[in-house]
């Protein structure tokens, strides 16, 4: 009997010990699984954290990087109005003089702008300390915006294209002829060409441009398209044009100055 308590006693022994061991590799190996899962869990909340820190980042980069891209542009234009002047210098044979070279460009933000009546408004962040002077033209790669009324220090007023007083000399083509453009007085991209010739031929598609007679903006802006047309008293055409500018969406625009504005309007006035 003592033979066999001895025996029961050793196996006991030995699955006790056999069971240990087993439980120690157990905990070891879940303390493994354990510290992998909390591994994958933090570098995911870190990847995550990470991610959208550098979304925030981004995002709070994105006004530098427009304000660059903005002073680019301008600088492109001025270099590219040098560059006009210097060929049309250079093209003895033309008669037709060249206003590109008479023009400076300063970059501007719109800080408000107003869309919803007949007399909207664009208030621009730039004013007399940066050398904007009224009657000085708001514009853009594809458009003609508004003229400067009123200057302060910091900021400019400035009557949008979308007024019913207000009208811009506009070309058919880059030859064609020439005739005021005004809002049409309810679309947010519509305006009305007038004053075309009826014998003068055209396409609903053909693109209109600034024409470059007046004082205030520069030819050869891309102002819209042709659409519609109408003949007036059985003389002149009126056609509607889909303008490329979008007035809800823009905010980066160049204030442009004819440097020859004062004798021009000089000349006008004797």
């Amino acid at each position: 009997m003592q033979k066999k308590g001895a025996i029961s006693y050793v196996i006991n022994a030995a699955i006790f010990i056999l069971l240990e061991v087993a439980a120690l590799n157990m905990l070891r190996y879940g303390g493994r699984m354990q510290n992998l899962w909390l591994s994958k869990g933090f570098h995911a909340v870190m990847a995550t954290v990470w991610g959208g820190t550098q979304d925030i980042a981004h995002y709070f980069s994105l006004k530098k990087t427009n304000d660059e891209l903005a002073l680019e542009n301008t600088i492109l234009r001025a270099r590219l109005a040098q560059l006009e002047s210097v060929v049309a210098d250079s093209l003895i044979m033309s008669r037709q003089p060249d206003m590109a070279g008479n023009f400076r460009y300063i970059p501007a933000t719109i800080a408000k702008i107003s869309n919803n009546s007949e007399h909207n408004y664009i208030i621009i962040d730039k004013g007399s300390d940066d050398g904007i002077h009224q009657g000085s033209g708001l514009i853009t790669w594809t458009g003609a915006i508004g003229i400067v009324d009123a200057v302060g220090r910091k900021y400019s007023y400035a009557r949008s294209f979308k007024n019913h007083d207000m009208s811009i000399s506009t070309r058919i083509g880059k030859e064609g002829p020439v005739g005021p453009m005004t809002w049409d007085g309810h679309s947010s991209n519509g305006a009305v060409l007038r004053e075309i010739p009826h014998h003068v031929e055209f396409s609903p598609g053909d693109t209109v441009y600034t024409s470059g007679f007046s004082s205030i903006f520069p030819a050869g802006i891309p102002l819209g398209t042709i659409g519609e047309s109408r003949i007036v008293n059985g003389a002149t055409y009126d056609i509607k044009i889909r303008l490329f500018e979008d007035f809800k969406s823009v905010r980066y625009i160049t204030v442009v100055e004819n440097t020859g504005k004062d004798e021009i309007e000089e000349l006008e006035n004797r």
